[in-house]
């Protein structure tokens, strides 16, 4: 017999098996709804249409009748070189055009030398072919180009502002923009060989060696306050090694860049070395040798990488000292040092670069190193392996350098006890490497969740052949239920705001100095894929990203007592990520044929946003 099952009976028992979204601790707050929520109230009123578009128009600033000096001029500082190097020019590798006179062989740093660096190298595909081949005088920014894009509906609701001192501005590197790879007397870095790997090439760029002029006065016009860039080592010393001639050209070329930034009201922030190590340190081999611990081998393990790098440092710091106020020695040495040997080198040459720089030249601006880092977030924060693995984490991409530069302490045991070749710094080096840095340079971009490895962080640690070595422990993008931890980007999961929060904390309370953000910034997921200009300029997602990640820095700031000296965006316009055009980071859109600049939605929104949070 069968039976007839009612059917309020049927939608009890599907009632009683539904799940419903309750969170068990409570719904957000909304902190700035401060009294009970009023009852609407329906009437009639005239209608008229509002204006909806606001014109920014750009303004010319004033040449500065005076210019803070932060280090002597080089007329004074040159006393410092010792002795002081010749100057010279070299011209432009031009292949099968380039002449090599039978007279030019017998000088080792003539016009043949130079020459042969570039024939030794051997690049694929290599041109020249730029757009332009000499410095292009700028023209003013059109009022068109600086109106205001649509507002979001939603928004930071903050009512904090930034301290008076802090530092807001743009960066870029030399790779990734300049071109003009083979001009004016520049030789072979490590660079052009990492792009022959890959496509498209990096030889041309987006040509800001010669176009910089306007590149500076489009971000002056839209109100940026710092310039951040770096200066090739092969460009101002070609042959690399100390007692080799000065390039004339490049010495010019920076020392009008530096003035080109004062003169539109702007200060320059100047990095050493951006991961455009000289060739000459690896061309002997192991360019694609596994690493033991970072990504890409970058000549810092060389014997004659310390004095050389601190000559390099010498000559540039006696040139521009006087007019740049923050210097970064190395941009994420973990990740081009290869070794434990490469590692400590960049340790010992930042700490002799700092020393000069404050100890003999008496410069009185800042002078730091900024590093990466994916901060280690443990899978379960309640769980101690995972707190143990996140810590080892932590100490093994910034205590590694950290350590001894900030706290003049002994390299961590993680890295002592697990790199092969690993050995600790004496006494007198700790003494004289402690407290050389004056800020805590980061490019917090990411996070990561940590855990052990399977098999145990100290039987990982004994097997370099480990598929986890060195850094033993499982690396994930996902929370342990299964949320991404941030934004998909172009290229992996981008940090979330919340983590962003906690690892200033963390920088800050760990490491005792004021925490500098040199670079954060968000490549929108298959942007470049956008084939109308109108869409890749409307990015609100880059703008989220942007005022989120401000918004936390104001409150680690006001809430959590965390000195932040600044923050600079990554990038001033979409460039070479390192043979990736896609992956399109920038604050502009950069037309590859004609070289055109395009200012994004995002950049308008984040000068918006820092502007109105400067205290008046």
């Amino acid at each position: 017999m069968q039976t007839v099952v009612p059917w309020f009976v049927i939608l009890l028992g599907a009632a009683e098996a539904q799940q419903l979204y309750i969170t068990t601790t409570g719904y957000p707050d909304r902190p700035q709804c401060t009294q009970p929520a009023p009852s609407p109230e329906y009437y009639f009123h005239p209608f008229s249409y509002t204006l909806n578009e606001t014109v920014r128009f750009a303004t010319s600033v004033p040449r500065p009748t005076t210019t803070h000096k932060y280090g002597p001029k080089y007329a004074h500082a040159k006393k410092h070189l010792s002795p002081v190097p010749a100057t010279t020019t070299w011209g432009n590798w031009l292949p099968n055009q380039t002449v090599i006179t039978a007279t030019d062989t017998v000088d080792p740093y003539g016009q043949a030398a130079w020459s042969m660096l570039w024939q030794q190298v051997s690049l694929d595909n290599y041109t020249t072919t730029g757009l332009y081949s000499t410095t292009v005088s700028p023209t003013p920014v059109p009022s068109s180009s600086l109106v205001l894009p649509p507002v979001d509906y939603f928004g930071p609701t903050d009512c904090y502002n930034f301290p008076d001192d802090f530092v807001f501005g743009v960066a870029g590197s030399a790779a990734q923009v300049e071109g003009a790879v083979g001009l004016e007397g520049r030789s072979p870095t490590i660079m052009e060989k990492l792009v022959s790997l890959s496509q498209p090439k990096d030889y041309v760029t987006n040509e800001n060696y010669y176009l910089y002029k306007q590149d500076i006065q489009r971000l002056a016009a839209m109100g940026v306050k710092y310039y951040s860039f770096s200066i090739p080592w092969t460009r101002i010393l070609p042959f690399v090694l100390p007692g080799t001639p000065v390039n004339e050209q490049g010495l010019r070329h920076y020392d009008d860049l530096i003035d080109t930034v004062l003169d539109a009201g702007m200060l320059p922030i100047v990095t050493l070395i951006h991961f455009d190590s000289p060739w000459m340190f690896v061309a002997g081999g192991g360019f694609k040798d596994k690493p033991d611990i970072g990504y890409q081998n970058g000549g810092y393990q060389n014997e004659t990488f310390v004095d050389a790098f601190v000559n390099y440092a010498k000559v540039v710091l006696t040139h521009f000292a006087d007019r740049v106020p923050i210097w970064m020695t190395f941009n994420e040495p973990l990740l081009y040092s290869f070794n434990f040997a490469g590692a400590d080198n960049v340790v010992r040459a930042h700490a002799q670069v700092y020393h000069f720089y404050h100890d003999e030249l008496k410069a009185t601006g800042k002078m730091g190193i900024k590093f990466n880092d994916n901060f280690g977030v443990p899978r379960d924060p309640l769980n101690a392996s995972d707190v143990q693995a996140a810590n080892r984490f932590q100490e093994m991409q910034l205590g590694f350098f950290a350590n001894p530069i900030f706290l003049g302490q002994q390299y961590p045991d993680s890295i002592l006890n697990t790199l092969p070749g690993a050995k600790p710094l004496s006494e007198q080096d700790l003494a004289y490497i402690g407290h050389t840095s004056d800020f805590f340079g980061i490019d917090p971009y990411t996070a990561t969740v940590v855990s052990p490895a399977p098999e145990g962080i100290e039987a990982c640690a004994a097997n370099t052949s480990s598929t986890l070595f060195p850094y033993c422990v499982v690396q994930e993008w996902q929370t342990r239920y299964g949320w991404n931890l941030g934004y998909r980007s172009q290229s992996y999961v981008y940090i979330t705001p919340t983590y962003l929060r906690e690892y200033i904390n963390y920088l800050w309370n760990t490491f005792r100095s004021p925490v500098f953000v040199g670079e954060f910034g968000f490549p929108v997921f298959h942007e470049a894929e956008k084939t109308d200009l109108s869409d890749q300029l409307f990015d609100t997602p880059r703008s989220i990203y942007y005022l989120s990640f401000m918004s936390e820095i104001l409150k680690a700031i006001h809430e959590d007592g965390v000195r932040v000296m600044g923050a600079l965006a990554w990038s001033w316009a979409d460039n070479w990520e390192f043979g990736d055009y896609t992956a399109q980071f920038g604050l502009q859109v950069v037309n590859r044929t004609t070289q055109e600049r395009f200012y994004k939605k995002s950049f308008f929104d984040l000068v918006d946003f820092v502007a109105s949070r400067i205290s008046k």
